[in-house]
């Protein structure tokens, strides 16, 4: 199976190419210019695999959370890619692509969303593939959901800027952190792999964001502030 993969839910772009039993990726810290380059680095990608998108069995992506303008991004390139060369798409989480890219078995899963919030959410992976102990939500950090049991592992930048207040709120259970961990390419992909291989991908126009935050804009006040959604 042919597939590609890409995020750009975070600042960095990250793409992955799976070409039969071989993988290419690409990582990039894009700032906020992921809309520039992820097309030409699309190509790139393609190119050194000797492949064209007319090879591609279908396109995964990440769906969300994370930046407003990076998932609509991913989304709409999604429907771009899929729409001209008539593929499948499947949207991934990104804060299970973050369980999936930590490699180990326990996982909340947490994304700074700036504003003082953090997209938090909790995984645990067992023979059939990694199972949601709390959905995807937005939460103050001194406010996330309570967890059962210990040997957790935090990741994603929800730790490295909340680090404090969140190894607080879960003292005893959380016994590692990954706070420099990002939602991968690489790990969308292996996350759609078998959405794919069982024929539940969805068609282009069904590539959608997830936001979880319903706002899409700041106040002016915000924007002078610097802050960011």
């Amino acid at each position: 199976m042919n597939i590609l993969a890409f995020d750009t839910s975070t600042e960095y772009l990250s793409l992955a190419l799976l070409k039969g039993e071989e993988t290419f990726t690409f990582d990039i810290n894009a700032g906020q210019t992921h809309s520039q380059i992820i097309l030409p680095q699309i190509q790139v990608l393609l190119d050194s695999a000797n492949m064209q998108l007319k090879d591609l069995h279908g396109i995964a992506f990440g769906a969300g959370p994370g930046s407003f303008t990076g998932v609509r991004i991913a989304a709409g390139v999604a429907q771009g890619l899929g729409f001209g060369a008539n593929l499948p798409v499947v949207g991934v989480c990104t804060l299970m692509a973050l369980a999936e890219a930590s490699g180990v078995s326990k996982v909340v899963a947490c994304l700074d969303a700036r504003m003082g919030e953090v997209y938090h959410a909790a995984y645990v992976k067992d023979a059939a593939g990694w199972q949601t102990v709390i959905e995807p939500g937005l939460y103050k950090p001194d406010a996330v959901p309570a967890i059962e049991s210990d040997g957790w592992v935090g990741a994603g930048s929800g730790w490295h800027t909340y680090s404090e207040i969140l190894s607080t709120a879960y003292s005893g259970q959380v016994e590692v952190i990954q706070p420099a961990l990002l939602p991968t390419a690489e790990a969308i992909l292996k996350l759609a792999q078998p959405v794919f291989a069982s024929g539940e991908a969805k068609s282009a126009s069904e590539a959608m964001p997830l936001y979880i935050r319903n706002r899409v804009a700041l106040k002016t006040s915000e924007r002078e502030q610097g802050l960011r959604l």
